[in-house]
C-alpha cells in the first residue's frame, strides 16, 4: 500500500508499507546483489538508517540457487535482513551477456558466467524465482536493448516487454490467489529515448495493472539532460497513486533532478563500487581519497556528516588503509557514501514536507558542484 503524504511541485514524500515494514519515500535503495551489500553487514545497514535493499535473480537463481534459499526459510532469513527486499527480475544481467543468450518470445536462453551452464529465463520462472526468494517487491522481466537503437528497434522491444509483463502478471496472480497481497510487483517502462515510445511503453503497462511502476534503460550511456527529460515526461504518465522507481540512478545529483520529476525510488552500485575504489561523496562534491594532499589531512571525509566513519577517522587514515589495500578502508568508504546517499534522501524528504524542495534543491547543486565529479 503506497500513501502520498506531501507534494512540492513534481516532488513527492509518500509511505510504502510492506510485509516486512514501512518505506518513507522517495528512497535509496542499497544494491545487494547476490544478497550482501558489499562490505557491509546487516547491522552496518540497520546503523545507517537503510530501509530496504536490493537483490537480483540473476545472481541468486545461480549461486546459490533460488530452491535452496527457500529451503533456508526465503532471502531475508538467509542474510539476517528482516526489512523489505525489492528483487531486480534479472532481465538487465541476461541481456548484457551478449554472446551467451538467445532471446525468444517465449523468454531467453543464456550461459551462465559462472560456469558456462545452459538456463532457460522466461517471463513465469522469473515471477517464480523471487517468490521463492521471498521478496516484498518483484520486478518482471523485460527486455533491455543495446543502445544505440532505432526506433524500430526499441519499439518491437517494448512490446515484447509488455507481453512479458502480462504474464509476469498473470503468473504472479496465481501465486497470491487467493491469500492476502502481502507481496508487490512492479511493471517497467522502456522505450528507449523517444517520448513516444515511452508514452507507448507507459500505456501499455499500466493498462496491465501493477502495484508500482518503474522507468527502465535509462542511466545507460545517455546524456544527463536527456535522462532528465525522459524521466520528466514519463512520471506522468504513471498512477499517482502508485510508485514510481527509477531503476540503476544514478548520482547525488540525479537523485535530486529525478525526485524534482516525481520519482520515489532509487537504486545504484555508484556509492559502493565507488567508495571501493576510494572516492567518498561529500556535502562539497565528490573526493578521491587516493591523492596525495589527503595524506596528512587529519579531518573527516565530509565535515558536514555525522556518520560512523566521519565521526571516528581522518581523511589520512582512510588514504592509508586504501593504500595498503586494507579491507576495513572499503568498509568505512562505503559506510560514508552510503551515509551520505541516505541522509540525501532524508533532507529531500523533510525539504518537501516543509514546501521548501526547490531551495533544497538550488542549494544542493551549488554545493556539491564545487568539486568536479570524478569518473
Amino acid at each position: 500500500m503506497f500513501t502520498l503524504t506531501h507534494s512540492d511541485g513534481a516532488a513527492r514524500r509518500g509511505i510504502l508499507e510492506t510485509a516486512h515494514g514501512r518505506i518513507e519515500t522517495p528512497v535509496f535503495m542499497p544494491v545487494g546483489t547476490q544478497g550482501a551489500v558489499k562490505a557491509l553487514t546487516p547491522q552496518h545497514l540497520e546503523e545507517i538508517g537503510a530501509s530496504i535493499i536490493l537483490g537480483n535473480t540473476y545472481h541468486l537463481m545461480l549461486r546459490p540457487g533460488d530452491e535452496l534459499i527457500a529451503r533456508r526459510g526465503g532471502l531475508h532469513k538467509f542474510i539476517g535482513w528482516n526489512k523489505p527486499i525489492l528483487t531486480d527480475s534479472g532481465g538487465y544481467q541476461v541481456f548484457s551477456l551478449a554472446e551467451r543468450r538467445k532471446i525468444e518470445e517465449s523468454g531467453v536462453r543464456f550461459r551462465s558466467h559462472l560456469d558456462g551452464s545452459t538456463h532457460v529465463l522466461t517471463p513465469e520462472s522469473a515471477v517464480d524465482i523471487q517468490w521463492n526468494l521471498g521478496s516484498d517487491i518483484a520486478m518482471v522481466l523485460d527486455e533491455c536493448p543495446a543502445l544505440p537503437s532505432t526506433p524500430e528497434v526499441i519499439d518491437r522491444s517494448l512490446e515484447m516487454t509488455a507481453r512479458w509483463a502480462k504474464r509476469c502478471r498473470d503468473r504472479y496472480l496465481e501465486k497470491i490467489s487467493p491469500g492476502p497481497l502481502s507481496r508487490m510487483q512492479f511493471g517497467i517502462v522502456q522505450g528507449g529515448t523517444f517520448p513516444e515510445l515511452r508514452a507507448k511503453s507507459a500505456e501499455l503497462t499500466v493498462a496491465i495493472g501493477f502495484e508500482g511502476y518503474a522507468i527502465g534503460g535509462l542511466s545507460v550511456g545517455e546524456p544527463n539532460e536527456t535522462m532528465y527529460q525522459v524521466v520528466g515526461e514519463t512520471t506522468p504518465r504513471l498512477p499517482a497513486d502508485q510508485p514510481r522507481y527509477l531503476m540503476g540512478v544514478g548520482t547525488p545529483i540525479d537523485l535530486v533532478e529525478c525526485v524534482a520529476r516525481g520519482i520515489d525510488m532509487f537504486d545504484c552500485v555508484l556509492p559502493t563500487r565507488n567508495a571501493r575504489n576510494g572516492q567518498l561523496f561529500t556535502s562539497e562534491g565528490p573526493i578521491n581519497i587516493k591523492n596525495a594532499e589527503f595524506s596528512e589531512d587529519d579531518g573527516p571525509a565530509d565535515p558536514a556528516c555525522q556518520c560512523y566513519t566521519c565521526r571516528n577517522f581522518s581523511r589520512a587514515y582512510l588514504r592509508h588503509l586504501f593504500r595498503a589495500g586494507e579491507m576495513t578502508g572499503g568498509t568505512l568508504n562505503t559506510l560514508h557514501n552510503l551515509s551520505f546517499y541516505l541522509d540525501t534522501m532524508r533532507r529531500i524528504r523533510e525539504a518537501i514536507a516543509f514546501g521548501r524542495f526547490e531551495d533544497f534543491r538550488q542549494s544542493f547543486h551549488r554545493t556539491f558542484a564545487r568539486r568536479a565529479l570524478i569518473s
